[in-house]
């Protein structure tokens, strides 16, 4: 009778501990450590030292377990860029390039949620699929003179890039790139409705050029990828 009490005021010990940023922190060193595919709310209450509904008092689900660790992965990104280096539109895309590829050789087994999973919203698209940072990007690259147009199509080749080159690197460092199929609870939540800690009511740039972003391009940006790759090849074959 003692252990089954002893092990009950230990279980509300530890649940009365629990916080939404301790379970999110657990489940990406879980993540980090196995992979997504093998994440599951009972090795991560077991990990904590709880039982598995206790964790449903801070997350509601899977999908919402997910996009808390999408959210801890980006928060702060806009923060980390280089102030002398985003005094021109070059410097910035290369600061926030530089500050995506961490978060994939920091965390290989988790960025290709990031990679992977549905956007904030259904017209961006990944690994910049942040509100805040696509809202970061379009204002900065209009306020170094772009055009409305010239700053979509900057993100969209730019996303391209980062996704193409930032999952490639994950796999060679062992992540699973195919996206998550096994739900890892019973919960069944909703998609959250906000990102992290921004809504598109934060972003106004992002609702602005909905109709830029939601457009259809990837005919004409494969074809110009394609030809920039052959041009810098016949650059190299012509030196």
């Amino acid at each position: 009778m003692t252990v089954k009490v002893d092990a009950r005021n230990a279980a509300e010990s530890a649940s009365g501990r629990l916080s939404r940023e301790l379970i999110v922190e657990t489940a990406l060193a879980q993540i980090d450590r196995v992979g997504a595919q093998s994440l599951s709310m009972r090795s991560l209450a077991q990990e904590l030292g709880v039982e598995a509904m206790s964790l449903y008092r801070y997350v509601r689900g899977r999908e919402d377990l997910l996009e808390a660790v999408i959210a801890s992965l980006m928060d702060g990104l806009n923060s980390r860029l280089d102030p002398e280096l985003t005094q021109h539109w070059q410097g910035f895309l290369q600061s926030l390039a530089h500050e995506m590829r961490m978060i994939a050789v920091d965390h290989p087994r988790a960025f290709p949620l990031i990679a992977t999973r549905h956007p904030a919203a259904p017209w961006l698209r990944p690994p910049l699929r942040s509100v805040e940072v696509v809202d970061t990007f379009l204002t900065s690259l209009i306020g170094y003179g772009f055009s409305d147009e010239q700053a979509v199509s900057a993100y969209r080749s730019f996303s391209s890039f980062l996704l193409g080159q930032l999952l490639l690197e994950s796999a060679t460092r062992g992540a699973d790139t195919a996206p998550v199929e096994e739900p890892i609870d019973e919960g069944g939540a909703d998609i959250p409705a906000r990102d992290g800690r921004v809504s598109l009511d934060d972003a106004p740039e992002v609702r602005r050029l909905r109709q830029l972003l939601s457009e259809d391009r990837a005919d004409e940006e494969f074809e110009a990828s394609l030809e920039m790759l052959i041009d810098r090849l016949d650059a190299e074959l012509s030196q």
